[in-house]
């Protein structure tokens, strides 16, 4: 199973970086880890809800034209665990406005269905957009989506009380049909498919 995810953030391509490479950083945006630590220079183990795996860096490439690629693969015995085994990368270009920050990797899906995969790490990546466009700390902008999904599923539930199930029905609907408000994470900001103009992808490390 391939997915692929992208984004434009506009920031600091520095700050784009060591926001993602660093574990302790990493792990704060995330969504799919609880937790990141460093094993070696390129081993790291990582862990969500004590479902533990380990993941290898094959190599970081940086370009001429300012462009840096970030190969991985990982992995995890656990039964519960979301991913067997995957391998992919991560890409930073340049970009007029900003850096354009995406992710393709192949994996074998267990406990997640794919498109829920997809939308936890597209969900991450507008976290991380929040995070490095405007300073706000991703915990707070967690809080934020809580209370915004609290809010919404209250006002159907309220409708439903008052005047029944078709409203009620009508409300929800509106409810997902309506955009996050700017400051909530949003996966429907990012893509689903590469640009047609977007570069080849790089070569990966065989694992």
């Amino acid at each position: 199973m391939r997915l692929y995810i992208e984004i434009l953030i506009r920031a600091d391509m520095e700050a784009l970086w060591q926001a993602t490479q660093d574990p302790a950083r990493h792990q704060r945006w995330d969504l799919r880890f609880g937790r990141i630590e460093r094993v070696t220079a390129q081993r790291f183990r990582y862990s969500t809800l004590g479902v533990s795996g380990i993941g290898v860096h094959t190599g970081d490439r940086h370009a001429a034209d300012g462009s840096c690629t970030s190969a991985l693969r990982f992995g995890s015995a656990h039964p519960l665990s979301p991913i067997r085994a995957g391998a992919g990368y991560w890409r930073y270009l340049p970009a007029a406005a900003g850096v354009r920050f995406l992710t393709s990797y192949d994996y074998r899906p267990h406990v997640l269905p794919p498109r829920l995969m997809w939308w936890v790490t597209a969900w991450s990546f507008d976290r991380l957009r929040l995070w490095l466009e405007t300073g706000r700390p991703p915990a707070r902008t967690l809080l934020q989506a809580l209370a915004e999904a609290a809010g919404r599923t209250a006002a159907a539930a309220l409708t439903a009380w008052l005047f029944g199930l078709l409203p009620a029905l009508a409300v929800a609907t509106l409810a997902v049909a309506l955009p996050p408000l700017p400051g909530t994470p949003a996966a429907r900001r990012c893509l689903r498919h590469p640009p047609a103009a977007s570069p080849a992808p790089p070569h990966q490390a065989s694992p």
